[in-house]
């Protein structure tokens, strides 16, 4: 069985989705799957072994351009060709790119609606390469945003489409009028080509089919699974004071590093300054520029500047290190986060999480053990929580432990690899 995965570049951030499709891939290649990694936009960015395809479809300068001209489409085929050269695309990558949901609704719609729109021409080119060249089995979809490639490749393809569901509500729910209803009303349309749907929690599962209308029945649950192999033989919860809080995720808002600021400033406050420390990394959106100033800010005018460590995006060597010099983790995001592979990791790692009671949190803290639950957005239950953890290292190295025994055992990537597998035979050879 052959499979087209295409997956979505981001800017060259390092983002979540696309280490998890990268370790999917890479991970089902190792099984003797025959799995193609084709990212869209820009090449994808990864702190492991990049196996994407050296292909990108609907680059984002084409992209861009064909929907704010509409002859860019007209053009000759050797000037699009020249904008998909991938050095090209991996400059434009590192250069600042708005993600704003705000600035991007016309352009998030033409892609939502895919074939019928101005990119037409840019996903019959993915089509043909995929019917003339790769001839699949089964396509994988990384998105719901790609919903309208769906349409095409069933008719030109004839074969089964699966997508999986991985935060786009969160972009969603963030575009503007008139182009929120009008992406609402092309994804409900075009959802009813896809065959069936991954999720990596039952909060997802729940929730996605009342807010995309799609059947609970087509949506198939795939715990996210990690990469294990250097995460070591796990945190020591006893390691020497000060005792140390991280923060992995974005640095933004709806990440809520605004409010584990808060509360470590709080902290700081009740046990004394020189018995916290605060890391911090992440990536950075240019947006998020002034938000991370106002934290940092913060932290200033309370004197507690010098017990913050700010590591700025880090690769895979910087999370080890970022993992192995905490007590606890925490992201108290006020979204509700359909996944928490930044959890995982710390878990594989032994470091205990401290999460707010909503999303995929719950479901993830029952399973393995490895955390405790605090009220959302409440400040008190935040400080009360992260101190437990501070002066209860019994608490914390048991839950240390029962966290990491339990990634170790039913969380990382084979096993993901196995289970997204089961999903595609059941859909391989229907059409």
């Amino acid at each position: 069985m052959k499979i087209a995965y295409i997956t979505a570049g981001a800017a060259g951030m390092y983002c979540g989705s696309c280490l998890h499709d990268n370790t999917t891939a890479r991970t089902l290649q190792q099984r003797g799957v025959d799995v193609v990694l084709i990212p869209c936009y820009t090449p994808i960015r990864t702190d492991e072994e990049d196996v994407s395809h050296d292909k990108v479809f609907l680059t984002g300068i084409n992209v861009y351009l064909q929907q704010k001209f509409s002859f860019w489409g007209k053009m000759p085929k050797f000037v699009h060709k020249m904008l998909e050269s991938p050095a090209l695309l991996k400059w434009v990558s590192k250069l600042t790119v708005s993600t704003d949901a705000r600035d991007l609704g016309k352009l998030a719609v033409a892609v939502i609606r895919g074939d019928e729109g101005n990119l037409r021409e840019e996903v019959e080119k993915m089509v043909a390469w995929l019917r003339d060249d790769l001839k699949p089995d089964v396509v994988q979809l990384t998105n719901a945003m790609f919903a309208g490639f769906a349409g095409r490749m069933k008719e030109e393809l004839n074969v089964p489409v699966i997508c999986s569901l991985q935060g786009e509500d969160i972009f969603l729910d963030d575009l503007i009028e008139p182009y929120k209803k009008q992406a609402f009303e092309a994804l409900k349309r075009k959802c009813a080509d896809i065959d069936g749907f991954i999720v990596h929690s039952e909060y997802y599962r729940d929730y996605m089919p009342g807010y995309l209308g799609i059947d609970r029945e087509k949506i198939h649950v795939v715990p996210l699974g990690i990469e294990l192999e250097d995460h070591g033989p796990g945190s020591d919860p006893n390691k020497e004071e000060p005792f140390t809080i991280g923060f992995l995720a974005r640095r933004a808002p709806e990440k809520g590093l605004h409010l584990l600021v808060d509360a470590f400033i709080t902290l700081a406050e009740r046990v004394g300054k020189e018995k916290v420390r605060l890391r911090i990394a992440g990536y950075l959106a240019p947006k998020d520029r002034g938000y991370e100033d106002e934290q940092r800010q913060k932290l200033i005018r309370a004197g507690l500047a010098d017990r913050v460590e700010h590591m700025g995006e880090v690769d895979r060597a910087g999370k080890m290190d970022l993992l192995n010099g905490i007590h606890v983790l925490s992201m108290p995001s006020p979204y509700r986060e359909p996944k928490g592979l930044s959890l995982l990791e710390a878990m594989a790692h032994g470091v205990p999480v401290v999460q707010p009671d909503h999303g995929a949190f719950p479901e993830l803290i029952a399973e393995t053990g490895g955390g405790i639950l605090v009220k959302p957005e409440d400040h008190e239950a935040l400080v009360t929580g992260l101190q437990r953890m501070m002066d209860e290292p019994e608490l914390r190295r048991s839950l240390g432990e029962k966290g990491r025994r339990a990634v170790l055992s039913g969380r990382d990537n084979r096993q993901t690899a196995k289970l997204t597998l089961a999903v595609y035979h059941q859909f391989a050879g229907r059409n």
